[in-house]
């Protein structure tokens, strides 16, 4: 019986109502132990007549196995799997232990999900309900919320029971940002009424309304409370247990009072977290335990059988387990390990024996290491991880105990558990290993420190972890040497720790690899060049990287050998350095087409928005933002990138200001002195674009002194024409060297071009003429459009002030028309500006109908254009084909057409 929840009960209705007009909804349900979450749940599969109903419900010794709570939801759902593309297929079955195969990304299985419960609710409505959500294993939940921030169009419900949250910020649950729910005790009259259901005898009013106000209106609280010795003036010691405490003491109690037998099969359904009905009976005849044992924990409303093993409130679990003895928990998970199928389920196998163990023993240790694969497949490197931590556990002999001590945190520390990483490593430090070991142990303590806090010590922890590796892994050696200029570049001047010169020089002493040089061989000793020989000595090594990368991806074999697909992002910002336009472009692309062919959801915002930022200096701004929106949909971020660049070449000054402090404070913190670098050049730009000449010098000068790889090239033509602008020739004339010698070096198109347009701003007479007709021609060979833009507003300026206004209005006019046309509204109001003072009124932009388009139905409009299907659209974005037809009906509707046919012939931003 659900007393009073009025409001709560109309928010299921109108979710349900919204689900039955196929708009999909998400509700999390959020409050204390026992106070009605449950009960609310029960409301709502009682109120979703005509819906498919499947429920599941996190398991707190459950949550060491990958996609067990999801395995639970999808499990009835899977006579449907074959609907989906084979490689969702093939995610799920993995995921689920149905298949062999390599770990699936976790954002695939989250597709494979989504698609699997939208197949299913073409049938009939679907409502999910999952309780406890807050025990659910951690791949679970992250796949749940994948599906919960992308269902739509669907006719899907998901409504999860969460514990209140912790007042720690850190715990924060995978499910904020939904539409939550909170409870709150019940009201006087309701609490009264319910308490009369549980009390039979005449109680005292003042004892009455004591318990009602101890217990704060938690129904479970109430009729569980009227014990005797209570009711007889209240002479009952105070419960100091917080309320999950009281009521698991109170469902103990009851339990307490049931026969032994029903007691142990309940200790068996506890242990069990699967809900396995076969699996129980198979437990308790291992036991001996008779099949009419159950009666009397149904008769109590604890436990009840049928198709699968549920638990009446998730609480009676966790008091069952708790107060079993030790030497039962282990004579259950014997049973259990007994009753499992060592082929169909070895992990639950394993596991229960390994929980059955008193003391050490070296063969559970063995299996338990050997399923760390299979696990690590299904879940990632947290299954693993935790199947090592037990193997670790079991471990007699010390050195074996410390081998997999070490394998236990490198698996944790990837699952992005870095204090257990550390404890772990300590356990594996605490016994004498082999210089190896040693310095595998060193080496993951560095990565972790650079992981997490990005300390100024990183550099030269990995540098001592590379001197140590030379005489015993040169391959190994020269990729942590790599890892220590990376760390350099990024914490750069940050702290006293050791700086890019220094490392570099120490990596110089990097041996010579014992097979032919492979990426990270030529972008090691490239980089050590830069740094110690300048830019000009390292062009013709970090080009060579840059082609063997290019050679390797056209051989998957070499590819895979040479791990070069890990370097992508380094190799796309060395592009970047050498000015290399046509490279930057196409490895921006590989990152992002090897992401969705792969769908790694986990690597796929990042690369989306570094091609963004390519996009950006492209002159596709519109591009660049439906790239930032697919990301940020993906996988929200504070501040990428590619928002402050945006917002720069689009003269925001609020936005960018407000996004450039969030930045900086966060790079700060985070000791990463390369995102200054970034923010700093993007301000510069603003500046540059609004005309205000100082400030752009002002924020140039740090970046164009950086380190820093990409940016510190690119922030000198804006120091050499903020510094030309604001009356600061000696600055100019300095950054202009710097820049030629760069620019010369590299030989390409861009970087020629941004020398002669520098220059130019530096001349007078012909010599300038000439130089800006230089760099328009050289920008039009290329793909930067918006340097092409920007040659043609200084040439066109330069030219109104030595009084040509008819020429001046050509080259203004074309450059108004680019920077408009792209976006880039501060400089086109620069050359609206310039051109007003010629004489000639500039045109405004004429209004397009896609203009009313957000950047993700113009993404998903470019997609359809090209004749993709919904299901292939979805695929790429990682949506259901449901949600791209509900937006292909706004884009039509917007666009005042009514078929793909007529989207492919539109023209499209």
């Amino acid at each position: 019986m659900l007393l009073g929840r009025r409001a709560e009960r109309k928010a299921i209705e109108r979710l349900l109502a919204d689900v039955r007009s196929r708009r999909s909804g998400v509700l999390v349900v959020r409050g204390e132990a026992g106070i009605g979450k449950t009960a609310l749940l029960e409301y709502a599969r009682g109120a979703a007549s005509g819906f498919r109903v499947e429920r599941a419900a996190g398991v707190e010794s459950e949550m060491e196995f990958a996609f067990a709570g999801l395995h639970q939801l999808c499990a009835p759902l899977l006579d449907r799997l074959g609907a989906l593309p084979e490689p969702q297929q093939a995610a799920l079955g993995v995921a689920f232990g149905l298949r062999a195969g390599d770990p699936p990304d976790r954002f695939l299985v989250g597709l494979a999900s989504l698609n699997l419960l939208a197949e299913v609710s073409e049938e009939r409505p679907l409502l999910c309900l999952v309780d406890d959500a807050q025990w659910l294993d951690a791949a679970s939940a992250q796949t749940l919320a994948f599906v919960a921030r992308r269902v739509d169009a669907e006719r899907v419900a998901l409504v999860l029971a969460l514990r209140d949250r912790s007042p720690d910020p850190s715990d924060a649950h995978p499910f904020a940002g939904q539409l939550e729910l909170g409870l709150d005790g019940l009201g006087e009259a309701d609490a009264q009424a319910l308490l009369a259901t549980g009390v039979r005898t005449p109680l005292d009013e003042r004892i009455r309304d004591r318990m009602i106000a101890e217990a704060r209106g938690n129904p479970l609280e109430l009729p569980r409370s009227a014990e005797p010795a209570k009711l007889a003036g209240g002479f009952g010691l105070p419960d100091a247990l917080s309320v999950p405490r009281r009521i698991e003491k109170s469902f103990q109690r009851r339990s307490r009072s049931l026969p032994a037998e029903t007691q142990l099969l309940l200790l068996v359904a506890a242990a069990e977290p699967l809900g396995d009905t076969a699996l129980l009976r198979g437990a308790a005849e291992y036991l001996g335990i008779d099949a009419e044992a159950a009666a009397p924990a149904k008769a109590a409303e604890l436990l009840e059988i049928g198709a699968r093993v549920r638990f009446l409130h998730p609480l009676v679990r966790s008091a069952v387990y708790r107060a079993a003895a030790l030497s039962d928990r282990r004579r259950v998970h014997r049973a259990l390990a007994a009753a499992t199928d060592p082929q169909a389920d070895p992990d639950h196998r394993a596991w229960h024996r390994a929980q059955a163990t008193l003391g050490v023993d070296e063969t559970i240790a063995v299996e338990l290491e050997r399923l760390a694969g299979r696990a690590w497949t299904r879940g990632g490197p947290a299954a693993a991880a935790a199947f090592l931590e037990q193997a670790v556990v079991l471990t007699p002999e010390r050195a074996d105990r410390a081998r997999r001590a070490l394998a236990a945190a490198h698996a944790t520390h990837q699952a992005g558990a870095s204090e257990a990483a550390l404890e772990l490593l300590t356990v594996a430090a605490a016994v004498p290993l082999d210089p190896l070991g040693r310095v595998r142990v060193a080496l993951l303590r560095a990565q972790i420190a650079f992981d997490t806090t990005r300390s100024s010590d990183v550099p030269g922890m990995l540098l001592d972890a590379a001197k140590a590796l030379v005489p015993l892994d040169v391959a190994m050696a020269r990729q942590t040497y790599l890892q220590a200029l990376e760390a350099a570049v990024v914490t750069g001047s940050f702290g006293r720790g050791r700086r890019v010169l220094e490392v570099a020089e120490a990596a110089q002493a990097a041996p010579t690899p014992p097979h032919p040089p492979g990426v990270v061989d030529l972008l090691l000793d490239g980089l050590v060049t830069r740094a110690t020989q300048g830019y000009e000595a390292s062009v013709p090594s970090l080009r060579r990287a840059l082609g063997a990368l290019g050679k390797h991806d056209r051989d998957p074999r070499t590819a895979a050998a040479d791990d070069s697909r890990r370097w992508l992002w380094l190799a796309g910002r060395v592009a970047v350095a050498l000015f290399d336009d046509e490279t930057v472009h196409e490895l921006a692309g590989r990152r992002v087409r090897l992401a969705r062919e792969a769908g790694t959801l986990s690597e796929l915002p990042a690369a989306l928005d570094y091609f963004a930022v390519v996009l950006v200096h492209t002159g596709e701004l519109a591009h660049a933002a439906e790239l930032v929106a697919e990301a940020t949909a993906i996988q929200p971020a504070a501040v990428t990138i590619t928002e402050i660049m945006l917002a720069a070449w689009r003269g925001r000054q609020a936005k960018t200001s407000e996004l450039y402090a969030a930045m900086v404070q966060d790079a700060i913190r985070r000791g990463e002195s390369a995102v200054v670098t970034v923010a700093q050049y993007t301000l510069a730009v603003l500046h540059n674009g609004l005309g205000d000449y100082r400030a752009a010098f002002d924020a140039a000068a740090d970046p164009s002194d950086s380190d820093e790889l990409e940016h510190s090239n690119l922030a000198l033509p804006e120091l050499i024409e903020a510094a030309v602008r604001a009356g600061e020739p000696a600055p100019a004339a300095a950054a202009l060297e710097l820049l030629s010698s760069r620019t010369r070096a590299s030989g390409t198109q861009w970087a020629l071009g941004l020398e002669a347009r520098s220059r130019a701003l530096t001349c007078t007479g012909p010599t300038a003429e000439a130089l800006y007709r230089e760099a328009i021609e050289r920008f039009g060979c290329c793909r930067m459009v918006t340097h092409l833009a920007r040659a043609h507003l200084v040439y066109g300026e330069w030219l109104r002030r030595e009084g040509r206004r008819q020429a001046a209005r050509e080259q203004l006019r074309t450059a108004h028309e680019l920077l408009s046309g792209m976006g880039a509204e501060a400089f086109a109001a620069r050359a609206a500006r310039e051109l007003r003072a010629t004489g000639e009124r500039p045109h405004r932009p004429t209004a397009r109908p896609t203009d009313a388009l957000t950047a993700q139905e113009l993404h998903i409009a470019r997609r359809v254009a090209t004749g993709a299907t919904s299901k292939e659209v979805g695929a790429q974005l990682f949506l259901s084909p449901r949600t791209i037809d509900a937006h292909l009906r706004n884009i039509f509707r917007k666009l005042d057409i009514t078929s793909r046919r007529q989207l492919r012939d539109m023209q499209l931003p």
